[in-house]
Order: structure tokens, then C-alpha cells, then sequence
């Protein structure tokens, strides 16, 4: 294979226009994705009943005590960097589509599983086993769709990627706000809504029979007769809408990339900024989602009430990237992530000094909003901003570091929650949206309507 031929496929693939096909293709990756954000949103939603259950303790002993809600919490989150840290590397070796399907797989028996245990050490253990799958199948499903769709829709692909996969949000609240209190057929609730999630996934198992390879993948190992068929499908589906294609010079790539070649330039001062953003957003995203409930509780409302706001609130989850698809492409990518950043933090010291439902539910509601605005942005630009032969290891690695944040984050949230209540909790939120918002603005490199070959030069 020559970088020429790979070249051509790239070009092919952005002059295409975007048609029905185009958006099935993304719907079918995106309910991939739906029941990992499902698995990855359920631990504030079943957080109290595994205390009810007395598996789990509301509060943490010790810093970095195992029997608390932050264990659990943080069990997930060394799952998905392990996940993300070390084997996201797999689909830049073994292709997209298998890398898919496989880590499907692991996610529905690990999580399935994990619905029987009785004490936190098996309840944190196969939270972790899950964890793996899902960081190896939100990194894939980033990079699939990345080179999947041309640059003038790809804020759009991944918007709508993200309505789809944040609509697991309300669903799983909404389950939790009916099970949880509950133990249907003796079975606890938790363990219903954890179960639910697992069965659901087994039934997108048929997606991956509707999804092709990515060309671009295929032309870079030098599989150029299955790019070709692929790629003259996708044009025979356009017909005669088949846009030129976008005047640009060759990227000379090799065949495979190394892990050391995201630390020579052009690619190491996007390592780093992503780096430092990947620590930093975790805290305002998960550091809400995860512990909305538990937040609402510690001001005194009551479980069954503080789930019924927790589902209120999450209805927004869906509708921040739903707003932002006819627009999206418009804007550079790095100030809609700037832009989410800064209204996380505001929304977030709102919330904190409320106690009242109404402001309670409105500014839990706008902050949801902001983060999944700056959510669908980032992941769309983590995967623009490296080359094919690497794409799925950059975004891995540089991913993983939010993962670890994560994992320490939730006992950090668990120590500022106990000794300085919501409002310490949020204060420390907004500090660490205006690092996003630095380091972001300032070292960020434009990417919209920019062909992925043309980025990665």
C-alpha cells in the first residue's frame, strides 16, 4: 500500500454527502455506546440502595476506604482507565468494528455478574472487570465515527452521538427512582436496574452486523480491496450527490504508529494540553453526574424525594448536544468546550447554595446541559487531533487520564463533601473548569471543517 492509495480513500470518504445512510451509521455506534453511558451513569442512581441494601457505607473510612460509595465509584473509573490507559490501542491493531464488539461482550457479562454480588469487595471487583470493557468501546465508538463521516458534519455525527448515548441517563434514573426503593420479587432494586442495563446491551449485538469496517483503518494496514468496496459503497448509496473532493496535499503515514510518537512533535503539545484537561474536566463532569443523589441527601432530602429531582434533572442529559447539532460545525470545536466549561462552574455554585426544588432542578438542569455540551465537543476533538495509524491509542492514552482523576476524584469529592459540604464541593468544581477553559483556549489548535488528514500534518 502506498500513503497515496490511503490518501484516496480519506478524500473519497470526505467528498461524500451526508445522507440517511450517513446518519444510521452513526445511530448503530451510538447505541453501542448507550448502554456503557447507561453502566457508566447507574452508580449515584443505585448509590442508595447499596447502602439500603448494607453492602455499601453512604460515608468513606479513611481516605481511601473500600466499603463506601466513593469505592464503588472509584472501581469503575480504575476499570475504565486500565480500559483506556493500556488497552486502547486494540482497535488501531485489530480494526474498529471487532474491537466493538468484543468489548460489548465483556461489558454485559461483567456487569450482569456484578447484579448478584453481596459485599463490596465482589460488588467493586466486577465494577472494575466492567470498566475495562467500557473504556476499550467509548474509545472505539470515538474513533470509528471520527473516520467514518467527512469534516463539514463531524460536530453534528458526534452531537448526535451523544443525544443518543445521554439518553440513557433519564432512563437509568428513572429506573432507579422506581426500583431502587423497591426489591421487586425479593430482588433488590439496585440489582434490577443493573440487570436491565446488561440485557439491553445483548440485544445491540445485531448492531455490528450493520456497520462496516472503517476504510480509513483498512487502508492504513493495506487492505485496500475491502476499503474500496467499502468506500464504492457508501458512493453507490450517495448516487450522484458526491461532493469534489476538499483540495489537500497528501499525509505520508506509515502503517502503524508507536506510543512514542505522541510525544514528538506536532502531536506533544496536544498530548499534554489533553493531559491536563482530561485531569481536570473529570471533576465537574463525573463529579456531579455520580453523586447528584447523595448531594441532595447531604442537604437533608429525603431518598425517595432526592431520586425523583435526581430524574428531573437528568431529563436534561439528551437535550445540551440535541440544542447544539445546527450549530455545532459553525463554531471551533475548542471554544464550544471553553464555553461548557464556563457555565459548569456557574450553574454549579448556583446549585450549591440552593435548597429549594425549583432552582434545585433548574440550575442542576443548565449545569447537566453545560457538561454534555463540553462532553460531545471534547470527544470530538480528542479524535480529531491524531492520525489514523495512532488515533485510537493517542485518544486512549490521553482519555485515561480522566479515568484517573476519576478514581481519586471520587474520595477527594467524598473529603470536600464531608468537611466542607456542597458548596466546598462545587467551589472546588468551578476551579477546576478554569483550568479546562485555560489550557483549552490557550493551546488549543483550531479543527472544524478541517479533513482529519489536514489536522494531523
Amino acid at each position: 500500500m502506498s500513503s497515496t492509495d490511503a490518501f484516496a480513500i480519506g478524500q473519497r470518504l470526505e467528498a461524500l454527502p451526508v445522507t440517511r445512510a450517513t446518519w444510521t451509521r452513526v445511530a448503530l455506534l451510538s447505541l453501542g455506546g448507550f448502554f456503557e453511558f447507561y453502566d457508566m451513569f447507574l452508580s449515584g442512581y443505585v448509590a442508595p440502595g447499596l447502602v439500603r441494601s448494607h453492602i455499601l457505607t453512604p460515608s468513606t473510612p479513611g481516605l481511601f476506604g473500600t466499603s463506601g460509595i466513593a469505592g464503588f465509584v472509584a472501581a469503575l473509573f480504575a476499570g475504565l482507565f486500565l480500559g483506556t490507559a493500556l488497552f486502547g490501542f486494540v482497535s488501531d491493531r485489530f480494526g474498529r468494528r471487532t474491537i466493538f464488539t468484543f468489548s460489548l461482550v465483556w461489558y454485559i457479562a461483567a456487569s450482569a455478574i456484578m447484579a448478584f454480588q453481596r459485599d463490596a469487595f465482589g460488588l467493586d471487583l466486577w465494577r472494575f472487570i466492567a470498566g475495562i470493557g467500557i473504556g476499550v468501546e467509548l474509545v472505539t465508538i470515538d474513533t470509528y465515527i471520527a473516520e467514518l463521516v467527512p469534516s463539514a458534519i463531524r460536530g453534528r455525527a458526534f452531537a448526535v452521538n451523544q443525544v443518543l448515548q445521554f439518553t440513557a441517563i433519564p432512563i437509568v434514573a428513572l429506573l432507579a427512582w422506581a426500583l431502587v426503593p423497591h426489591a421487586p420479587f425479593g430482588f433488590d432494586g439496585w440489582r434490577w436496574v443493573v440487570l436491565i442495563g446488561s440485557a439491553g446491551a445483548a440485544v445491540v449485538w445485531w448492531v455490528r452486523l450493520r456497520v462496516p469496517e472503517s476504510p480509513r483503518w483498512l487502508a492504513q494496514r493495506g487492505h485496500m480491496a475491502e476499503a474500496e468496496a467499502i468506500v464504492a459503497r457508501f458512493e453507490a448509496e450517495a448516487g450522484s450527490q458526491v461532493r469534489p473532493a476538499v483540495n489537500a496535499s497528501p499525509e505520508i503515514e506509515e502503517p502503524t504508529g508507536s506510543f512514542w510518537e505522541i510525544w514528538s512533535k506536532p502531536y506533544l503539545s496536544r498530548t499534554l494540553m489533553l493531559i491536563v484537561f482530561n485531569l481536570v474536566q473529570t471533576v465537574g463532569f463525573y463529579g456531579f453526574n455520580n453523586w447528584v443523589p447523595t448531594f441532595l441527601i447531604h442537604q437533608g432530602i429525603a431518598v425517595t424525594t432526592s431520586l425523583g429531582y435526581t430524574f428531573a434533572i437528568a431529563i436534561a442529559a439528551p437535550f445540551g448536544p440535541l440544542l447544539a447539532v445546527p450549530f455545532t460545525d459553525r463554531f471551533e470545536r475548542k471554544w464550544l468546550i471553553v464555553g461548557g466549561a464556563f457555565f459548569v462552574g456557574a450553574f454549579g455554585l448556583l446549585f450549591a447554595n440552593m435548597r429549594s426544588a425549583v432552582p434545585l432542578i433548574l440550575f442542576g438542569a443548565g449545569l447537566t446541559l453545560a457538561n454534555n455540551v463540553m462532553s460531545f465537543s471534547f470527544h470530538a476533538y480528542q479524535a480529531e487531533l491524531y492520525p489514523t495509524r495512532i488515533r485510537a491509542l493517542a485518544v486512549g492514552f490521553v482519555y485515561s487520564w480522566s479515568r484517573l482523576s476519576a478514581v481519586f476524584g471520587a474520595f477527594v469529592i467524598a473529603f470536600f463533601l464531608e468537611r466542607f459540604g456542597v458548596v466546598g464541593v462545587f467551589s472546588l468544581i468551578a476551579a477546576c473548569m478554569l483550568v479546562v477553559i485555560l489550557s483549552i483556549g490557550i493551546f488549543g489548535p483550531p479543527t472544524s471543517r478541517r479533513a482529519l488528514e489536514q489536522i494531523s500534518k
